[in-house]
């Protein structure tokens, strides 16, 4: 059986804050990736109704963390801009998973794509080895609700 294709797109409003940026008045690029983790966050939260500290213990996980990461940088972002960043799930495989986000300006221009891979993983009893585990058949169907 197919799993349905992820169709929940979170948006979170925010304030480019004074620290967020450079001494060029615009964001640093690695703070970018700081806003789309925590959009990622909010994004679980929005499917499973629960914060990451509930669903991580409520599936028995020890996290998601990230295997690859990039991003394309269209417009830059100053200190003070309020943008939303809208999260998607991309794509689910069997323990891993892609996240989609996009910054958009108050006008709605695409300032930044910004691209995860992150995996489902538990530790091992024996040895506390991290490792992939597959994700749930209920919090992939979370994301197409």
């Amino acid at each position: 059986m197919q799993a349905p294709e992820p169709t929940l797109v979170h948006r979170r409003a925010l304030t480019i804050e004074w620290g967020d940026c450079d001494p060029a008045g615009i964001v640093f690029y690695p703070r970018y990736f700081a806003m789309f983790d925590t959009s990622t966050g909010a994004l679980f939260h929005a499917a499973l109704g629960m914060p990451k500290i509930a669903w991580t213990r409520h599936f028995g996980i020890l996290g998601i963390p990230m295997v690859d990461t990039r991003a394309k940088f269209h417009i830059p972002s100053a200190y003070g801009d309020e943008v939303v960043i809208e999260s998607r799930v991309s794509a689910f495989r069997r323990s891993s998973f892609d996240v989609a986000h996009r910054l958009l300006k108050p006008d709605g221009a695409l300032a930044v794509e910004g691209f995860e891979t992150r995996v489902w993983t538990v530790r091992e009893a024996e040895g506390g080895r991290i490792r992939a585990a597959p994700i749930p058949p209920e919090v992939v169907a979370a994301f197409s609700a």
